[in-house]
């Protein structure tokens, strides 16, 4: 699949767009790519699944590493719909995406129609303790190279907390002492780890329309908690707890396209 080339200030974004019917975008999480979203989508959904992929991740170029935030990348997507003349969409998107979709649906309420958060790693604050571990990576690659920067991180009592009770985010993170170019990644880590999506309780609670949260047990960096939480925030929203990743991969994309399906059905 080939990407949609879309310019922003400093970078041109690759965007990707498959099946047909009513627009849908779904969003990758922090130092992912729209391979993501991608495997969790219903293809047979009559939706136009849209991944754009933000600053520094996938095909995208980085631009300033200034620009790097919440804020910016969903100024990003609400820029790629209005010239692409799209309307209100479904917005949605998996950790980081989640808090790019509800920044939206809360200060750009005029693009969404419908709204999907799915492992949510932000409530409402800036800097949650749950971000740490993607964080403190950050930080050491910005000290180390990688691998001094992933010995370290494996001596911290952390790593041994992660092993035990969420491997699948211990196995991401891992990853990251890899990942090309080291100080793209480095920065990202760093950046929005302690950003947020810039919303109050309030307007959460304001949200007003469909609403589907998708949360699962076993995950250090995505609470089930921050699931549960926004889901009795949101009026209306559904919540769907699925198979951990850390227990069955399988089975969590497979309960995840269900979810997902069944929500986009009735749409």
């Amino acid at each position: 699949m080939n990407p949609i080339r879309h310019p922003v200030e400093g970078a041109n974004l690759a965007v990707y767009e498959e099946g047909a019917g009513m627009p849908f975008v779904f969003q990758h999480g922090l130092c992912g790519d729209q391979a993501q979203p991608g495997q969790v989508f219903p293809a047979a959904s009559g939706f136009r699944r849209i991944t754009v992929e933000c600053r520094g991740h996938g095909a995208s170029d980085a631009g300033p590493k200034a620009a790097f935030s919440i804020a910016t990348f969903a100024d990003d997507i609400a820029g790629y719909l209005a010239a692409q003349g799209a309307g209100r969409a479904v917005v949605g998107g998996i950790s980081m995406g989640a808090a790019i979709a509800l920044r939206l649906a809360v200060h750009r309420p005029e693009r969404v129609r419908a709204l999907v958060i799915a492992r949510p790693a932000w409530i409402c604050a800036a800097n949650p303790e749950n971000m740490a571990p993607n964080r403190i990576a950050g930080e050491l690659l910005d000290r180390y190279p990688p691998q001094e920067a992933r010995r370290q991180y494996e001596a911290l009592p952390l790593a041994k907390e992660l092993e035990r009770d969420a491997p699948d985010n211990l196995a991401s993170i891992r990853g990251f002492f890899t990942r090309e170019p080291i100080d793209v990644t480095a920065a990202l880590l760093r950046a929005i780890s302690m950003d947020g999506p810039d919303v109050t309780e309030a307007e959460v609670s304001a949200i007003a329309v469909p609403t589907l949260v998708i949360g699962h047990g076993r995950d250090l960096v995505h609470p089930l908690g921050h699931a549960r939480s926004l889901a009795g925030m949101i009026p209306g929203a559904r919540l769907v707890e699925i198979t951990p990743k850390a227990d069955d991969a399988d089975a969590y994309r497979a309960d995840f396209r269900a979810a997902l399906s069944a929500f986009l059905k009735e749409l």
